[in-house]
């Protein structure tokens, strides 16, 4: 039986790159990038082709920002996506690779960070499981100093993008995947939580700020409505445009209040 016709609209790196431009991305500017490529349509060149869109209207100046997660080098004890027996959790704790910037590849993020990774003169950031690649001359700067033990807050990549003026650009991804909210969790009363995870050493144990992005979408919905953001559309995908400090901001004064949370800690099962 022969596949169905692909949907459209076509895409391309052209298009892309005007409407980028029509929406408001600025040459030399740096930007973090959340995308989703089915979101677009039919795109000529694939994930490539979006990469080198977003490179044409950021220019040779300009600094392209992506998430590159590795949240599967996590305890098997807390894997739902699928879940493993239970009589496997020992041998995987001992046999999982640990994180190697060069190497391991990114998951759960799309093809697009994926593909950024890999990006000739692409950096990536020391975390193990929420660093982030940078292309651009200011990659080094934004990659740099990312703590073992603090996923996305101070002593992150996001930190330095909200000091530094970056904006952020959802590209047919929703707000639950806007990681500059996660900045105001460290900012706000919240619980902390002992992850598991593989280390040069073998398996190690690191006290964290729990991190969720449950609630994310009504804050953006919020965020949107009671601050400047810029909405438009490139191909099929809706794209929104705004300051990272203004979202982390917003996120500091709203999490207290919408999505309260007991400090504490909590500890890794066995």
């Amino acid at each position: 039986m022969p596949e169905p016709a692909p949907t459209g609209p076509l895409v391309t790196r052209g298009t892309l790159a005007a409407g980028l431009r029509e929406l408001g991305v600025r040459s030399g500017e740096t930007l973090l990038a959340h995308s989703s490529l089915s979101a677009l349509g039919w795109v000529c060149g694939g994930p490539v082709a979006v990469v080198q869109a977003l490179l044409d209207v950021l220019g040779p100046d300009g600094t392209l920002v992506v998430p590159t997660q590795t949240g599967d080098l996590s305890d098997p004890a807390l894997w739902s996506n699928p879940p493993v027996p239970e009589e496997w959790w020992d041998t995987i704790r001992t046999a999982m690779p640990p994180y190697d910037p060069a190497t391991t590849p990114s998951r759960g993020v799309g093809v697009i960070p994926e593909t950024v990774r890999t990006w000739p003169g692409a950096l990536r950031s020391a975390h193990p499981q929420t660093s982030f690649a940078a292309v651009g001359p200011r990659a080094a700067e934004v990659v740099a100093g990312h703590a073992a033990d603090c996923r996305l807050g101070e002593r992150s990549p996001l930190a330095v993008l909200e000091r530094t003026g970056a904006r952020v650009l959802l590209l047919g991804a929703g707000y639950d995947a806007c990681t500059a909210f996660h900045l105001a969790e460290y900012r706000v009363p919240s619980p902390l939580v002992v992850v598991g995870r593989p280390g040069p050493a073998g398996w190690e144990h690191v006290t964290e700020v729990s991190i969720t992005s449950d609630g994310f979408d009504e804050l953006g919905h919020d965020f949107e409505r009671d601050r400047p953001v810029v909405r438009g559309r490139v191909g099929a995908a809706d794209v929104r445009l705004f300051p990272l400090a203004d979202a982390v901001a917003y996120a500091e004064r709203w999490l207290p209040v919408h999505r309260p949370r007991a400090e504490g800690i909590a500890h890794p099962r066995a």
